[in-house]
């Protein structure tokens, strides 16, 4: 069986503390009685794995997304600051001109 201890030591920390405690008392049964409930641990293992890992990728997105947010807020802006400075042109040329 893949106890917590086989694990190399970068991949212990993903694991919830609980599921290493798990492990460990799993280890501690009886030769036939970890043979039951190996392939249940190891399925265990592997989604926490696969969690995070989906995890990761949700974090990733979104900071990639706020990023986006970020980049369309100033371009929103910018566009707005524009739209004003060309309306006040505008306005300028179309005022009638006070001399005449």
């Amino acid at each position: 069986m893949r106890s917590p201890n086989d694990l190399p030591e970068a991949a212990r920390p993903e694991l919830p503390r609980e599921v290493i405690e798990l492990g460990r008392r799993i280890s501690a049964l009886p030769a036939g009685l970890v043979k039951d409930v190996e392939a249940a641990y190891v399925q265990v293992v592997d989604c926490v794995h696969r969690r995070r890992r989906l995890l990761n990728l949700v974090q990733e997105a979104l900071a990639e997304l706020r990023l986006d947010i970020k980049y369309l807020m100033f371009d929103l802006d910018a566009t707005r600051k524009e739209r004003d400075q060309l309306k006040a042109q505008l306005d300028e040329l179309e005022r009638p001109d006070p001399g005449f």
